[in-house]
């Protein structure tokens, strides 16, 4: 018999992401955004303390919308149908948080990472703020439900999709799309950054894609900070491998740029940066050529 775990993933959840596919594959560039899934379960919100506004704090919102129109551009574009709050697809599967269980975690369990140590794991324990998701602990089967069922799933596809990529063209791009929350960057007293590019410190991407970018955006009259207070997470790690021919560079965007944090109502701001973005992406893709792909930076 089907648990309530598996039944509330096969009526909410089929698939647990969406692919946005290119009429005509024109680059090597994939988009992804694995935080900007707004389905909210009827079990999952009964089972937490926080009302659905609380726990959308953490969701990427509408970041989705912003990436778009990349499949216009020759780009494929995933994103999620999950949210952060249910399942977090920029984590390592087995970050498993003790905290949140009613009985131990097996070997496997990574319960000592800087994240899960946070309450912020593959299953998070916290939503912005600190603010603390369920009421009951969780049932480690149900919990193994969700990756198993959703978490792996995105991850095979966005895997293909570098696969599919390198073998179309030599070589894969890939752009981890985030947003970030406005009043809680550290270590910026004067002026926030409008949008922090994440390489891992040049391991994950040529530095010539990064500082293409930044340029771009500071064309635009942007802020912009590379690496500082985010590096890349999860995917940039993970897939990030320049000398392999896969190059990652994760962006985040500062919500403050398009949204209301309180409301999560989309603000004036959005169709330009909207329109901005458009061009920032069609500046990558079409300049794709003037690149230098080497990884003698990447490997510094």
């Amino acid at each position: 018999m089907a648990s309530q775990e598996q039944k509330t993933i096969e009526e909410y959840f089929q698939p647990a992401f969406a692919l946005m596919k290119p009429a005509r594959e024109a680059s090597p560039f994939i988009f992804s955004s694995p935080h900007s899934g707004q389905i909210y379960p009827a079990a999952f919100l009964q089972s937490s303390k926080l009302t659905s506004t609380q726990l959308r704090s953490s969701e990427d919102a509408y970041v989705n919308d912003l990436f778009a129109h990349v499949a216009d551009q020759g780009a494929h574009f995933i994103h999620a149908l999950v949210p952060r709050a249910y399942l977090d697809l920029n984590r390592h599967p087995h970050e498993l948080d003790p905290k949140l269980f009613a009985r131990p975690l097996p070997d496997f369990a990574m319960h000592d990472s800087i994240k899960v140590k946070s309450g912020l794991g593959v299953i998070a324990r916290f939503v912005s703020e600190g603010r603390e998701i369920y009421t009951n602990k969780l049932d480690l089967d149900d919990a193994q439900t969700r990756i198993n069922r959703l978490y792996f799933p995105y991850h095979n596809a966005l895997r293909a999709l570098i696969a599919h990529t390198q073998t179309s063209h030599q070589h894969a791009i890939l752009i981890d799309c985030h947003s970030m929350p406005s009043g809680n960057l550290p270590d910026f007293q004067d002026i926030p950054p409008d949008f922090v590019l994440g390489n891992q410190f040049n391991k994950s991407c040529d530095y010539e894609l990064t500082q293409l970018v930044r340029a771009q955006l500071q064309s635009m009259g942007y802020h912009v900070n590379v690496n500082k207070p985010y590096a890349g997470g999860y995917v940039t790690k993970e897939y990030g491998k320049p000398q392999n021919g896969v190059h990652v560079l994760q962006i985040e965007i500062n919500r403050r740029l398009y949204l209301n944090e309180r409301t999560l109502e989309k603000t004036r701001g959005f169709e330009e940066l909207c329109a901005n973005l458009q061009i920032l992406t069609n500046k990558l893709i079409t300049s794709l050529p003037d690149l230098s792909y080497g990884t003698s930076l990447a490997a510094e």
